[in-house]
């Protein structure tokens, strides 16, 4: 009996000390790495253009905010074809302020689109992607004017 009771004893005491060092040790060290540095936190890494006409406005924004505690600079914005043009700020942007990244789609192509924006920051190795996508329908066509040379009271000859 004494025997079984030590068993027990030894399994309750090497759980308790191998579940309780496991997660203590790793989260704070993991939370204190992801603050350090800048950051940047979007409203959204994605921008759905819809269902537009042919001609349409060819802006959408991506908001984001500088969440790190350095400021955070962007290097680059590379769209993924010429048809997609980025603007992006070129001064540091401070920890906890927020700015914009414009982009540009030629909506003069038809068709349905997904694109790529590629940005390069201070904000660690890993390259940042935006997305854009939509579909850009045939304009409709304007209505002929009046018929030349027909009896209208516009064209009385």
């Amino acid at each position: 009996m004494k025997k079984v009771f030590s068993v027990l004893a030894l399994l309750a005491l090497v759980a308790t000390v191998g579940f309780s060092q496991s997660d203590a040790v790793a989260t704070p060290v993991a939370a204190e790495e992801a603050a350090e540095g800048p950051q940047m936190s979007f409203e959204t890494e994605t921008v759905d253009y819809g269902t537009i006409e042919q001609g349409s406005d060819p802006y959408r924004v991506f908001k984001f905010t500088n969440t790190g505690t350095e400021p955070l600079i962007i290097t680059h914005a590379k769209g993924s074809c010429g048809c997609t043009v980025p603007t992006y700020p070129k001064e540091p942007i401070a920890p906890g302020e927020t700015n914009e990244i414009k982009v540009r789609y030629d909506t003069n192509r038809l068709g349905k689109f997904t694109k790529r924006v590629t940005l390069t920051t201070n904000a660690g190795e890993e390259k940042q992607m935006l997305t854009i996508k939509g579909e850009v329908v045939k304009k409709p066509e304007e209505p002929a004017g009046l018929p030349a040379n027909e009896g209208n009271m516009f064209n009385n000859q």
